[in-house]
């Protein structure tokens, strides 16, 4: 009888250590927009590094909760804005808009800091200014891993981290997710002196691998950096992005260029050996249209979402997406090409406006499977989860409510 007794509290456990390793789902959650308000958290600090000009830089970023969740271990996003490595701030309208509206779904999000500027202004100082950054979000991932298993504060799940960032922020999320071998690093960049893959930003004995990684405009400077079994990444770029190149272009001009891949050879690659994927291409669209075009937010936010969530559940991730975002024939809805603008706005003045070279590739479709689709493009164009009514792509104020523990920008 005794081992009947302990074998049931032994079920017991395992059952309850099961449940906790699931995002609960259910009544639309992480799809409707479940929660009014959202609480930001502003001047959070997780990390401290050294700059380019050996001096030490505190990290903060500004953390999004769902006001009156009661949920007690929630799927987390970590964000990065755009700027070239130059310019940019973690509460830019991109970085905000993005975290507010998906912290309505349940989502923690976050919009991190990270180390700006370089020199020499050449591929290798810019390379460098990426890998730095890079550390930077993978200090991020291990402060709320660490925040996990300690004090909880945050209530994020460890297991279900996402990374994701708009230009320079995109290639950021993408060396986190890819970059995972010292041999991958380029021998220019000096490995050592950088501080290994991981830096110098705390809590080292945590994990920095992300559970899946939302790339928007940025790129790899090797595609063969997938590998099979590798994390489901979700590629949304602009056709004619003439900043970072949709296909395989180059970019850095007037530096010595470098040549990358963008979304569409990102998807490409990753359909070819095996790594679940989504692209969601924005036709006739340039660099981060997103920025000033409201109805390309409203289809990053959808495509976001739509990819995030089957990412959630149990089991492998490439029958789940599979299934959730199996495309479905419908009228194809666009803005009309137009021109691009030819330059940033948030690059100083003084520095060159034209700074890629680009011969647009073939456009890819949304590949699963490696087989073309019909996509939509219009700020509605996912069709609504089973079970659930179809969510309006129509931007709503959102009220928030801010705290600030640490150091105010």
């Amino acid at each position: 009888m005794k081992y009947f007794w302990l074998l049931a509290i032994l079920g017991a456990l395992l059952t309850s250590v099961a449940a906790q390793a699931q995002i609960d789902t259910t009544r639309g959650r992480y799809y409707q927009p479940r929660f009014r308000q959202v609480t930001v958290q502003r001047g959070v600090e997780f990390g401290q590094a050294t700059t380019f000009l050996g001096q030490t830089q505190t990290l903060y970023m500004d953390v999004y909760q769902p006001t009156s969740d009661t949920v007690r271990r929630r799927p987390l996003i970590v964000l990065a804005h755009e700027g070239g490595f130059l310019t940019g701030t973690r509460d830019d309208a991109v970085m905000t808009a993005l975290c507010t509206r998906l912290a309505r779904l349940g989502y923690v999000t976050a919009s991190i800091d990270y180390r700006l500027y370089f020199f020499p202004f050449d591929t290798v100082g810019i390379g460098r200014a990426a890998f730095r950054a890079t550390q930077d979000m993978r200090a991020a991932i291990r402060f709320f891993r660490h925040d996990a298993a300690t004090a909880r504060k945050f209530r994020v799940h460890p297991q279900y981290i996402f990374v994701g960032g708009s230009s320079a922020g995109g290639f950021m999320s993408l060396l986190t997710a890819y970059m995972d071998k010292p041999a991958e690093v380029p021998a220019y960049l000096d490995l050592a002196s950088l501080g290994g893959l991981e830096g110098n930003g705390g809590h080292l004995r945590y994990s920095s691998r992300p559970r899946g990684v939302v790339n928007m405009c940025g790129a790899l400077a090797d595609v063969r950096w997938l590998q099979p079994s590798d994390i489901p990444v979700c590629n949304i770029h602009g056709t004619r992005d003439g900043l970072v190149p949709y296909g395989r272009g180059r970019v850095g001009t007037p530096l010595p260029a470098q040549r990358v891949g963008g979304g569409g050879a990102i998807s490409t690659r990753a359909t070819a050996v095996g790594v679940p994927n989504v692209l969601r291409r924005l036709r006739g669209a340039g660099h981060v249209p997103y920025s000033v075009e409201p109805v390309y937010l409203d289809t990053v936010f959808t495509t976001a979402r739509d990819f995030l969530r089957p990412l959630l559940g149990a089991g492998q991730p490439g029958p789940l997406l599979a299934a959730a975002l199996k495309p479905q024939p419908r009228p194809v809805a666009f803005l009309k090409p137009r021109l691009v603008m030819p330059f940033r706005p948030d690059i100083p003045a003084g520095l060159p406006l034209q700074l890629a070279q680009f011969s647009p590739a073939a456009p890819d479709s949304t590949q699963l499977t490696g087989k073309p689709v019909t996509e939509p493009q219009s700020t509605a164009d996912s069709p609504p989860e089973p079970g659930l009514p179809a969510q309006s792509a129509t931007a709503t104020p959102i009220p928030t409510t801010t705290s600030t523990p640490g150091q105010p920008k």
